[in-house]
């Protein structure tokens, strides 16, 4: 098979802590399979709701968003009205469009800024507690870590299957 491996089967990934290889690993995966789903995508096909299904241009500004905004819990920060704003603009074009390659490139962008993250992320602060949201419900830095891997491949699935009902149509 000519196939690369998926990437937790690369082995480790350089600078990053045992512990959090796995969210490494899952967030590189998710950036390969998005370029891949997206790779050629039509533009008119952007914010298609097939079924009701989130369109593609919300789980790819979503993507970014939900990154840049459980990272920056996990450091402990609150969110700033750029992230706010980020937040209110998911699930919408703007005036002047977006465009696929544009919507990739900017997750692809936070994927690096969070890996960055986890480079400088020390084991020891892993069980630290860190408030999420307004209301600062619990959470601890390795949870908010894994929980942006985890929402991350969970919107990659769903990206998956819009993606290919709306360039296949639905297979009965």
């Amino acid at each position: 098979m000519s196939e690369e491996p998926e990437v937790w089967q690369r082995g480790p990934l350089p600078g990053i802590s045992p512990m959090l290889q796995p969210v490494g690993h899952a967030l590189l995966q998710a950036r390969e399979e998005v370029g891949g789903y997206m790779k050629e995508f039509p533009l008119s096909l952007l914010w298609e709701r097939p079924a009701g299904l989130a369109a593609p241009g919300f789980h790819l500004q979503h993507l970014s968003g939900v990154l840049d905004r459980v990272f920056t819990y996990a450091r402990g920060e609150k969110l700033n009205e750029f992230q706010f704003g980020q937040l209110d603009a998911e699930g919408k074009d703007i005036p002047a469009g977006l465009t696929v390659a544009a919507l990739v490139e900017r997750f692809n962008e936070q994927v690096d800024i969070a890996m960055e993250q986890l480079r400088s992320t020390p084991e020891e602060i892993l069980a630290e507690y860190r408030g999420v949201g307004r209301a600062g419900l619990p959470s601890t830095v390795i949870g908010l870590l894994v929980h942006g891997a985890e929402h991350t491949m969970r919107h990659v699935g769903q990206l998956m299957v819009t993606v290919r009902v709306l360039q296949h149509g639905v297979v009965r």
